[in-house]
């Protein structure tokens, strides 16, 4: 035996006496037991890991704060890239998604639905008016037009078929004769088939002789008709308004006409500022053929301003030449 194997001997000698001696022979026994070796025990197969990518550790705020996944569908050549919220005036509607009107009734409730529209009794006293013309109403301060619903209705407006028989996708009923609720003073000597009834749209009837905004079925198709109210919108609730009916959607139409002829009204400031633009100093009466004055500003705005209860009157616009609003 050489001298390298025997001082391994010893080594392993006093390496068993060690542990002997402190006690560890038996657990190291015991766990030498516990694990199988290869000849016992087949290892066991090996899995494939799964191929994963990185997930980005940085994600989009305006996604997270989302309340539902973005749709990624293709654009169609009929989809704008950004929806305009427009009015049965012909304006933008300021407040075209403050109030989405409820899913589609059933049948077997519209019954009350109906009921609603005409149970209403007058709570509210008439308009007052100042030295400009304005209507105040005692319960509403900020809202003051300055044409009533009989003025809109004569002097021609919505191309004379705002009161048509409508039929209702939403409600799946046509409604029609709703304007005999309408005071008949407001209608008297009135060719009602032409200014309130018609069938289709007569630009020659609105009071500037042109056509503006949307039809009432476009208004329900975005959404922007509570049917609880007023089924045709804005100037049927004008009408109710005025003969002194208050409702729970008085706010957000009072809302929408500041926002669109109010003070500082998109509509009204545009057609003001028109006005400033072309030089002229002085609103005529329409019915003056001269050539001069307001005839020959933009009749679409006017027509439009018409619509929301508002034309234009001298005093608004010599303040809004000195004050420029």
């Amino acid at each position: 035996m050489t001298d390298y194997e025997t001082r391994r001997l010893q080594n392993i000698k006093r390496n068993e006496a060690l542990v002997k001696e402190l006690g560890l022979l038996n657990d190291a026994n015991t766990q030498n037991q516990a694990q199988p070796t290869l000849e016992t025990e087949n290892q066991p197969s090996t899995k494939r890991r799964k191929f994963q990518t990185n997930r980005p550790t940085r994600s989009s705020t305006r996604i997270a704060r989302a309340s539902k996944p973005p749709s990624h569908k293709p654009r169609t050549r009929n989809t704008p890239r950004r929806q305009r919220r427009r009015s049965d005036s012909g304006s933008d509607d300021p407040l075209a998604l403050d109030h989405r009107s409820p899913e589609p009734q059933l049948k077997q409730d519209n019954d009350s639905l109906i009921a609603g529209w005409s149970s209403w009794t007058p709570v509210a006293p008439p308009p007052t008016r100042d030295v400009e013309g304005n209507y105040h109403f005692e319960s509403h301060p900020l809202f003051t037009p300055n044409k009533s619903p009989e003025d809109i209705i004569r002097e021609g407006s919505f191309g004379g078929s705002y009161w048509r028989p409508l039929y209702s996708k939403r409600l799946r009923i046509t409604i029609e004769d709703d304007w005999k609720e309408l005071p008949e003073a407001w209608t008297e000597g009135l060719d009602v088939s032409r200014y309130l009834t018609s069938t289709t749209y007569d630009p020659e009837i609105n009071k500037y002789g042109v056509p503006c905004g949307q039809s009432i079925e476009e208004w329900e198709a975005a959404g922007w008709i509570a049917h609880e109210f007023d089924v045709r919108g804005w100037f049927q609730w004008y009408c109710r308004f005025w003969l002194g009916r208050r409702c729970a959607d008085d706010e957000r139409q009072i809302g929408r006409w500041r926002k669109c002829v109010g003070e500082t009204g998109r509509w009204r400031r545009t057609l003001l500022k028109k006005y400033v633009q072309m030089g002229i100093r002085s609103v005529t009466d329409e019915g003056d053929d001269d050539g001069e004055g307001g005839g020959d500003v933009s009749p679409v705005v006017h027509q439009t301003c018409h619509h929301w209860a508002w034309e234009a009157r001298q005093e608004a616009l010599d303040r809004f030449w000195d004050e420029g609003r």
